[in-house]
C-alpha cells in the first residue's frame, strides 16, 4: 500500500536523527572489542531506562550496509578489475586498509556494542528493555554474519572484555559453530520482537521478528548448501530450520511483493516508490536533508554495469533459456535484439539502447541512452536501468555524499528473497519442488513481472531442471543487490564461474560494430571469436584459497602479540 510521502519521509527523518546522534557506546581498539572511551557516558549513570536501551540500540542501526557495488566481486557485474573478481587479492596488512580488513574491523565495533546491551539487560523484565536487547541481539548476528560470509569461522565473544580480558584472544570458531550462534541469536532476538505491523509510526525501520526470522532463513540456507557441496553434511538441519523461518514470515500475512506501480513494480520497488512497501523487510534509510545518498551518481559515472553472464541468464517470455530449442531469442544481430522477448526484469534492470529516461543530470527532459552518453563506464555495452531514481530534484543536485537529495532506501532484506530462500531449501531438502511449492514462491515473482508459471510438467517438456531454475530464478530477481558472490561460493560453482573471462555486448557482426565508440580498433581488438566484447580476461580462482578471504595480518599480530593464535585461513 502506497503511503504518503511526507508521512514516510516525517518517520524517516526521526529515526535517521536518532541514529546519528546516538554516541553512548563506541568503539574502542585493539580487537576493537575493547574499552568504552573515558569520556562517554559511564555505567554508572547509565542503562537505568528504557529510553537509555533504546539510544544504545540506536547506535547499531549506523553499520547496516549501504548502498555498494557488491556484485562486481561476481561474475555478473563489473566496474573495474578488482582483487575479490579476478583472484589477485593479497592479506590486508591494516585493519582497515581495505574492504576486507574494514568488515573485520567495523563488525567488531558493533558486536562489542551489541554486547554491552546485552549484557546490561538479559536479566531484565521490562517489555520495553526486553525488545531492545532483541535488537541487540539481532544486531549481534547481523555483524557476526558479516564476518562469516567473508572469512568463515569467527571468534565469538559475547562479554565485553577489559584491557587485560584473555576473552579478547578467543579462538576462532568454526564456521559452523558460527552459523549456529547467529542462528540462535536470531532466534532468541524473534521471541521479543514485534510484528512490522504492529510498529507505530515512529518506530518504522526499527528490527521486527520479521528481519530475525529472515536473516536467520538466509543464514541457515548459506551454511546448509555450504556443507551439503563441500560433504561435510547434507545440510539437511539448516534447510529444515530455513524452511520454518520462512513458512513463519510468509503465514504472518505481515509481507506482499510490491505491486503498486503496475507492470513496472519491479523496477519501481527500489526506487523512491519502493519505500516502505509491504515487501521491505529490512532497509538501509534514508532522508533528504538528514541524510542522503547518491548511489544513482555512482552507478552513472563509476560504472555498475551488468555482463552478458547475466543478460543471457533472462529466460524468453515463453520460459525458456535463451539457448533452448523452443526459445524465442532474437539474438544479437542489432542493438535491440537481444531485449525483445526477454523477461521484463531484464529491461527494468537494464536500459534498452537508445531508450529515452530522465537520469543524473537529465532531470526533467528524457534522453536516449547509450553505453557511454549520457553513461561514462561502456565497459561492458550494457546500461544499469535498476536504481535509476525519476525524482527531478535529486537528478539534478549534483554529487554530494551523505548531503545528496536522493533518499530512497536500500533493501537489505525484501520478502522476495525470503520466498527464494523457501522454494530452495525445500528444494535442496527434498530434492523436488512441487508445484503448490512453486505457486507460493517462485511463481509469485513471475505474476510480478508477467512471466509463464514454472511447473514440474514445463520443465520436462522443455528438458530444463528445477536445480537450475530455482538458482536462476534468484540471479535475476536478486540482480546487482549483492547476492551473487555468496551465492556461486556457497553452491561451490565459483571455480568453474569466477575464471570465465567477463563479457559484454555484440561488438562485431552486429549494428553495435558501427557506433562510434565500439568501431575503433582499440574495442574491435576486444572481440572474441564470436565478436563479443572481451571486458576483463586473465581471472583467476584458487578453490583452495579463494572461497574465504583472508583474516587481516594485524588482527593475527595483535593475538602473537599476546600469545595466542588467531588461525589464518588456508593458503594464506
Amino acid at each position: 500500500m502506497k503511503k504518503n510521502i511526507s508521512n514516510i519521509l516525517r518517520q524517516k527523518y526521526r529515526f535517521i536523527l536518532l541514529t546519528l546522534l546516538v554516541t553512548i557506546v563506541g568503539p574502542g581498539c585493539k580487537k576493537q572489542l575493547n574499552v568504552v572511551p573515558q569520556d562517554q557516558i559511564t555505567d554508572v549513570v547509565f542503562w537505568k531506562t528504557a529510553s537509555d536501551f533504546k539510544s544504545a540500540a540506536d547506535a547499531l542501526y549506523q553499520g547496516l550496509d549501504r548502498f555498494a557495488f557488491d556484485d562486481t566481486w561476481s561474475d555478473i557485474a563489473f566496474n573495474n578489475p578488482n582483487t575479490i573478481s579476478n583472484g589477485t587479492l593479497t592479506v590486508s596488512q591494516n585493519g582497515t586498509s581495505n574492504n576486507n580488513g574494514a568488515i573485520w574491523y567495523y563488525s567488531y565495533q558493533y558486536i562489542r556494542d551489541a554486547n554491552n546491551i546485552v549484557a546490561h539487560g538479559a536479566a531484565l523484565t521490562d517489555a520495553a528493555i526486553k525488545n531492545y536487547v532483541a535488537e541487540a541481539q539481532f544486531f549481534r548476528a547481523y555483524y557476526y554474519w558479516k564476518i562469516m560470509e567473508i572469512y568463515g569461522g569467527a571468534p565469538l565473544i559475547t562479554t565485553v572484555p577489559t584491557v587485560n580480558d584473555q576473552a579478547m584472544y578467543t579462538p576462532r570458531s568454526t564456521q559452523q559453530q558460527t552459523a549456529d550462534f547467529i542462528i540462535s541469536d536470531l532466534s532468541a532476538a524473534a521471541a521479543n520482537l514485534p510484528l512490522q505491523s504492529n510498529l507505530s509510526s515512529p518506530e518504522i525501520g526499527r528490527i521486527t521478528k520479521g528481519a530475525a526470522l529472515s536473516l536467520l532463513a538466509r543464514v541457515a540456507l548459506y551454511e546448509g548448501t555450504w556443507e551439503k557441496y563441500r560433504g561435510l553434511s547434507d545440510g539437511s538441519s539448516y534447510f529444515t530450520q530455513a524452511i520454518t523461518a520462512t513458512k513463519a514470515v510468509m503465514n504472518s500475512g505481515v509481507y506482499a511483493l510490491y505491486t503498486g506501480s503496475g507492470a513496472q513494480s519491479y523496477r519501481y520497488n527500489f526506487i523512491e516508490a519502493g519505500d516502505d512497501s509491504k515487501e521491505c523487510i529490512l532497509d538501509r534509510r534514508y532522508a533528504r536533508g538528514i541524510l542522503g545518498q547518491e548511489y544513482p551518481y555512482d552507478c552513472d559515472g563509476q560504472g555498475y554495469n551488468p555482463t552478458k553472464k547475466l543478460s543471457d541468464m533472462y529466460l524468453d517470455t515463453v520460459g525458456v533459456p535463451i539457448t533452448n530449442a523452443d526459445s524465442k531469442f532474437q539474438g544479437y544481430a542489432t542493438m535491440t535484439s537481444e531485449y525483445q522477448l526477454r523477461d521484463p526484469r531484464m529491461t527494468m534492470t537494464m536500459i534498452i539502447p537508445g531508450k529515452k529516461t530522465v537520469r543524473v543530470f537529465h532531470a526533467t527532459v528524457p534522453v536516449a541512452n547509450y553505453p557511454d552518453n549520457p553513461q561514462r563506464s561502456p565497459s561492458t555495452g550494457y546500461i544499469l536501468y535498476k536504481y535509476m531514481s525519476e525524482d527531478p530534484v535529486a537528478n539534478n543536485s549534483g554529487e554530494m555524499g551523505d548531503a545528496s537529495l536522493f533518499d530512497f532506501d536500500r533493501h537489505l532484506i525484501r520478502y522476495a528473497e525470503v520466498l527464494l530462500i523457501y522454494a530452495e531449501a525445500t528444494f535442496e531438502s527434498t530434492g523436488q519442488l512441487s508445484d503448490g511449492d512453486l505457486n507460493l514462491s517462485i511463481n509469485l515473482l513471475r505474476d510480478r513481472v508477467g512471466m509463464p508459471h514454472l511447473t514440474n510438467a514445463f520443465l520436462a517438456a522443455h528438458g530444463m531442471d528445477m536445480n537450475t531454475e530455482i538458482r536462476r530464478e534468484r540471479t535475476v530477481e536478486l540482480a546487482l543487490e549483492g547476492f551473487r558472490y555468496d551465492d556461486i561460493r556457497r553452491w561451490k560453482t565459483a571455480e568453474i564461474e569466477m575464471p570465465e573471462n567477463v563479457m559484454g555486448i555484440k561488438i562485431k557482426g552486429s549494428t553495435w560494430q558501427t557506433y562510434p565508440l565500439y568501431s575503433t580498433p582499440t574495442y574491435q581488438a576486444k572481440a572474441d571469436a564470436n565478436g563479443f566484447m572481451i571486458t576483463e580476461s586473465g581471472r583467476t580462482f584458487d578453490p583452495a584459497k579463494n572461497y574465504l578471504q583472508p583474516l587481516p595480518t594485524q588482527e593475527i599480530n595483535l593475538y602473537q602479540t599476546a600469545g595466542h593464535t588467531l588461525q589464518q585461513n588456508p593458503k594464506w
